[in-house]
């Protein structure tokens, strides 16, 4: 993988963004995920350490890290954001890909396309809202070009598991953005539910919007699709939908980092 470095001046970050490369690494994008998912939204699991502070589970051995670090922190503290990825083969390895328990993955195992799974997604309280996210993305990209990539998809989430709070940004989602038949993965097991609970004609679109997190509406920027229906994860608290990135979104995102995106170190 490319590593990316863009200096910027003395008061600002100096991102890099690289693959983790030792349990050392591992460590540290569980120690962040713990931060986010746990500590801030709420979760939890069966194998988070919460006497270390460290979330996780047991993809994460299969699983390649990419890992956002802040040079300009002290060297414990530079791992400001982080992205899990799977190949299918690592998904082979590992019995099977982590949202394949939320989501029937029929479909794609079916397109002959090559796959990848984005999970565990997250960033440092300090470095939303701003160019850490792009830097982030800047190496996934750098990622699924070296991979050959055609589909990405993963799990997103809601925070909470009041899905009445959340009714007007899922039935938009199912009215406006489902994934073409072939490709339309569908919810599983016993806390999965339609995502069709407003009517159409009745949706205030604009507050759905607004009540969808960042990371998803950015997905829908790039051209993503959804799955049909939601899981709820009540250990995590949330409730999950599944975005689906087809090769047009994919090569959207090559273009716009590799091109426009950071400078290569």
């Amino acid at each position: 993988m490319t590593i990316r470095n863009d200096m910027k001046t003395t008061a600002a970050p100096t991102f890099v963004t690289r693959l983790a490369q030792s349990p050392q690494d591992r460590l540290a994008a569980q120690r962040l995920r713990y931060e986010v998912f746990i500590a801030e939204l709420g979760g939890d699991g069966p194998l988070v350490d919460h006497a270390a502070r460290l979330e996780v589970d047991r993809f994460d051995a299969f699983a390649d890290h990419i890992l956002l670090l802040d040079t300009s922190r002290p060297q414990n503290e530079q791992v400001v954001g982080v992205y899990r990825v799977m190949t299918a083969e690592m998904a082979q390895a590992a019995g099977r890909f982590y949202c394949a328990e939320e989501y029937d993955l029929t479909p794609f195992m079916r397109s002959g396309l090559r796959l990848l799974e984005l999970g565990r997604s997250c960033l440092h309280a300090q470095y939303r809202g701003g160019a850490a996210m792009a830097h982030l993305w800047a190496g996934l990209a750098d990622y699924v070009a070296d991979r050959q990539i055609d589909l990405l998809f993963g799990v997103a989430s809601f925070h909470g598991t009041d899905v009445a709070a959340l009714s007007a940004p899922l039935s938009l989602l199912h009215h406006r953005h489902l994934a073409r038949e072939a490709l339309r993965v569908k919810a599983i097991g016993p806390t999965a539910l339609s995502m069709a609970i407003e009517d159409t004609d009745t949706l205030d679109r604009l507050a759905a919007v607004r009540k969808m997190p960042a990371l998803i509406k950015a997905y829908l920027r790039l051209g993503a699709t959804v799955g049909e229906g939601a899981f709820v994860d009540y250990d995590f608290n949330t409730v999950d939908i599944c975005v689906i990135l087809e090769r047009a979104a994919v090569q959207g995102l090559q273009h716009k980092f590799l091109q426009k995106g950071a400078a290569r170190g």
